[in-house]
């Protein structure tokens, strides 16, 4: 068998991923977290979810969907927060979507932990 061939032959089988569903599930959860500090690692999180959702198993595309719901409904929270802050209601609408980004990712992330689907992915509560 020539070199050509034996290369062939590798590239033909698909080698397993580097990084499985679940940890790419884990990784936007933390991309969410820490883009309360930078924001930019956020948008780098729902990309992720968004090109993974057709490609994985069924509770990573369940984990994949509130993700992805997870951000956007976060963005209209911080638009209309944002939008509205110059009277009081604004800065309750923000101080909402803190602690309602924030419960979302801690939730996915027990719920992953143990192996469990989001129950309901298009909540715009908790899932």
């Amino acid at each position: 068998m020539t070199d050509f061939n034996k290369h062939e032959e590798r590239v033909a089988t698909n080698p397993p991923p580097l990084v499985s569903d679940y940890g790419l599930v884990i990784a936007v959860y933390i991309l969410y977290l820490v883009g309360f500090f930078n924001g930019i690692t956020a948008l780098a999180g729902v990309i992720i979810a968004h090109t993974q959702v057709g490609r994985s198993d069924q509770i990573s595309q369940s984990h994949f969907r509130f993700q992805i719901r997870t951000f956007w409904i976060g963005l209209l929270y911080l638009v209309v927060g944002g939008i509205t802050t110059f009277v009081f209601i604004g800065v309750l609408i923000l101080i909402w979507w803190c602690i309602w980004t924030l419960i979302r990712c801690i939730k996915g992330l027990l719920a992953l932990n143990a192996g469990e689907p989001i129950s309901n992915p298009a909540s715009w509560l908790f899932g």
